[in-house]
């Protein structure tokens, strides 16, 4: 009996998570002896031209990282998604479109202008920067597109299945696999980890007062983080109430605060906005005490940089989902 076919495929990311599928250790041995991998391209040597021969749906399951940014990578998803019988979006970038998701920031020109001619590592005296064609000895040398906008994985193709997490932890993709080789898997669109808080598995939950009320910011750096206690009761931005748990707790067992690369729980439609809410609810002091105007800008004006903070994971999918410019969508 022939094996299911597997791919992986990486398009805007950090490449954690392909780190995250050999930190399986033995438990990869399990997987490559259950399936069929037919592309993984940070791993092995396959071409394009292999999966498109493929007849449509002919792959069991697609695990695409990454979110979409280039032209290529929005080809190849399309093509995956057409030869695939169920997709994954597979980390946090694919999921919410992650930290390169930040971009939507900043436009396409802006980025380039910094990353090529601004920075002030670089060394251009000509102020080149990428073409997508340009002739060379002759020849017509081409690059994809690079899109303004992030998007999502979802946001290009249908997604059966989402697999949280900056990378998602190895428990997490063994579970997901084993579901899919057996077929018990849960209803299409569901996201392969608890829906629950992070809070409710936190370790230091037994610390967190039922009324928090904090009078300073502070950043990890700044201070002695307290392992024992509550990191919103030490005034250091925690997402854990924003976020969904099935990490592990890393973080907090580093002893840092929640970064929020899970994502939210269902229902949520914007876990910045449900983080800032959540976060603004604390600010400020006793009942009893009043807080001035100004004091409470000083709060404010305490965070470094308010968007990286709350859509650090997932500005391409909230309501906001990118800077407005003029004629970009």
């Amino acid at each position: 009996m022939a094996k299911p076919k597997v791919a992986f495929y990486w398009c805007a990311s950090c490449g954690g998570c392909e780190e995250t599928v050999v930190d399986l250790n033995e438990d990869i041995l399990k997987v490559v002896d259950a399936v069929d991998i037919i592309l993984w391209p940070v791993a092995l040597d396959f071409k394009k031209k292999d999966i498109e021969a493929l007849g449509d749906g002919e792959i069991a399951v697609s695990f695409i990282n990454g979110a979409v940014r280039l032209e290529e990578q929005e080809e190849m998803v399309k093509l995956l998604r057409q030869k695939s019988g169920l997709v994954v979006a597979f980390g946090s970038c694919a999921h919410l479109g992650g930290i390169p998701g930040l971009g939507n920031f900043c436009t396409r020109e802006t980025i380039f202008q910094w990353a090529y001619k601004d920075s002030p590592s670089v060394v251009n005296p000509e102020g080149i920067i990428p073409q997508e064609k340009t002739i060379e000895d002759g020849r017509e040398l081409t690059l994809p597109e690079f899109y303004d906008t992030v998007n999502a994985l979802d946001q290009v193709i249908s997604v059966d299945y989402y697999l949280p997490g900056c990378p998602p932890p190895p428990d997490l993709i063994m579970n997901a696999v084993n579901a899919i080789l057996t077929g018990q898997l849960p209803e299409k669109g569901a996201v392969l980890a608890p829906n629950m808080a992070l809070c409710d598995t936190c370790p230091l939950k037994d610390s967190k007062p039922d009324k928090i009320a904090i009078k300073d910011i502070k950043r990890p750096w700044e201070i002695k983080i307290d392992p024992e206690q509550c990191f919103l009761v030490q005034g250091l931005f925690c997402y854990g109430p924003a976020t969904r748990t099935g990490c592990g707790e890393t973080c907090i067992k580093a002893n840092m605060p929640c970064r929020g690369c899970f994502g939210p729980v269902d229902g949520v439609i914007d876990q910045g906005a449900k983080a800032l809410a959540m976060f603004a609810s604390i600010l400020g002091v006793e009942e009893e005490e009043k807080m001035s105007d100004e004091d409470t800008q000083k709060l404010i004006d305490r965070f470094a940089d308010p968007a990286g903070t709350f859509y650090r994971f997932s500005l391409p999918t909230s309501l906001l989902k990118r800077k407005r410019v003029g004629g970009v969508k």
